[in-house]
């Protein structure tokens, strides 16, 4: 396969130099169990195929736009007691993101997308925070589960290795997805107070909300509905590409 242009791991110093990129794609995953039949490496997988496919529709479409290696460890402080569930703290997060934006301020990159494929993560305040350290580089971010309406491809609801996840994978690394009879059903407990259920917010405990790591039955998944759903990520994320690439910074309200 021949080297892609907007893949900072595949491109050289001197394509770098005359590459003259407008906007730096941050995929961001995690590392944990995901069921008893997905990888480990389930959202680092997803998140670095959504940020290159939807890379590849915005270059096609003329925007200079550069992916980073996909960082492959986040926030799991629910889930300290699940083996080999590696934890990067907020505050970690928010060290790593400063040395990077203070490189791409420094070298005159304009606009830098976070991409988060992992539930734990929340860049929303970091962001905040480094924005008014760093005016120069416009931040922004992107959950890859919301940008499109899940509900149009998957009918059964969950959030980790669920319907969803495993259908993903089965079109991007079904060699590495274990049959669907070795998955758990992926139920979960939910607090018992009605705010926590509702509107107030509290961590989960994941070792005592789920049995099997997972949350969502992924017993209707199939790759078939996982290259739907990327499809119409892919797209809809390539073209925020493109308009985020045509985008003065300081033109951005209408």
């Amino acid at each position: 396969m021949s080297p892609r242009p907007y893949i900072l791991a595949e491109t050289t110093w001197p394509a770098v130099l005359a590459g003259a990129f407008e906007v730096v794609v941050l995929p961001w995953g995690a590392t944990e169990a995901h069921n008893r039949h997905l990888p480990y490496a389930t959202d680092n997988v997803q998140c670095d195929y959504v940020a290159a496919e939807a890379a590849r529709l915005a270059w096609e479409q003329g925007a200079r736009v550069v992916v980073l290696p996909t960082v492959p460890f986040g926030v799991n402080t629910g889930q300290l007691d699940i083996a080999l569930d590696l934890n990067l703290n907020p505050s970690t997060q928010l060290a790593v993101l400063r040395d990077l934006v203070r490189v791409l301020a420094r070298q005159g990159f304009p606009k830098l997308l976070v991409l988060n494929g992992h539930g734990g993560n929340d860049f929303r305040q970091i962001l905040r925070e480094l924005q008014a350290e760093f005016p120069a580089v416009f931040l922004c971010t992107a959950n890859l589960f919301h940008i499109v309406d899940r509900s149009q491809f998957f009918e059964a609801p969950g959030d980790h290795a669920d319907e969803m996840e495993t259908s993903m994978m089965l079109h991007l690394a079904p060699h590495l997805v274990r049959p669907l009879a070795e998955a758990g059903p992926g139920t979960t407990k939910r607090f018992r107070p009605r705010a926590l259920r509702e509107w107030a917010w509290a961590q989960r405990a994941w070792s005592q909300v789920t049995a099997d790591t997972g949350a969502g039955n992924p017993a209707a998944a199939t790759a078939a509905k996982g290259a739907a759903f990327l499809q119409a990520l892919t797209a809809e994320l390539g073209q925020f590409l493109v308009e985020l690439a045509a985008a003065d910074p300081h033109d951005l309200y209408e």
